[in-house]
């Protein structure tokens, strides 16, 4: 497989064990001021059968290097402008793979850290049932957006949310909130709590793999 040009610069990561395609295929989204790099180091953890996509935030992170999805005005509400086009471009990216890659629709996959679960939650709740799972770390649910959200048409979604009690960047109240909200809805939802800072630990990671291999 080569490389497809769409709207956000990725790597792609055939599976170690391939399987006759369509591949089951998941998308890693990063956080600020990381790159298309960050996640992969991960997927160790996962099954070998995945075709993996790991994507590129679209914006430089002019404050510290790496790439961002928007600028931050506060926990919560990303720039407007910046999010817009950061989501329309991820929603074509998504477009462009499964046409372009053999990518099994009925197993596609979202894993987002941190900002990168901001733009998992936007981009499931907008469309559901593209995605069979999304695991969502270290992030929060952008209430305030462009989009609207589709609450009554969850049934078929399932979220695996995970976050640190110590995290001093995006408080844990984050994630209560988002389990909060995705709990009153026909989702499929846990929530785990770990005692770390704003990160993926062994144990998040090894539950996270736990939960997505199940899926498999």
């Amino acid at each position: 497989m080569k490389p497809l040009s769409t709207t956000l610069v990725h790597r792609l990561i055939p599976p170690d064990s391939p399987s006759a395609s369509p591949h089951p295929t998941l998308i890693l989204l990063h956080g600020r001021g990381a790159d298309e790099e960050d996640l992969i180091g991960l997927l160790p953890a996962f099954d070998p059968g995945l075709l993996t996509l790991s994507v590129r935030a679209p914006f430089p992170f002019l404050l510290g290097g790496g790439y961002t999805w928007y600028d931050v005005e506060a926990i919560g509400s990303p720039d407007p402008k910046m999010f817009r086009d950061a989501y329309g471009r991820l929603s074509q990216f998504v477009d462009d793979v499964i046409a372009g890659y053999p990518i099994d629709k009925r197993k596609l996959f979202l894993f987002g850290f941190s900002m990168g679960t901001v733009m998992s939650f936007a981009l499931s709740l907008a469309r559901p049932g593209l995605f069979q799972g999304v695991v969502a770390h270290s992030g929060y649910l952008a209430e305030d957006t462009h989009l609207t959200y589709r609450w009554n048409d969850l049934a078929d979604s399932r979220f695996f949310i995970a976050h640190g009690t110590d995290d001093p960047v995006i408080p844990v109240e984050a994630a209560r909130r988002a389990g909060y909200l995705l709990q009153r809805t026909d989702a499929s939802v846990v929530v785990r709590e770990y005692p770390i800072a704003h990160q993926i630990s062994q144990e998040s990671l090894g539950d996270t793999a736990d939960w997505l291999n199940a899926l498999l």
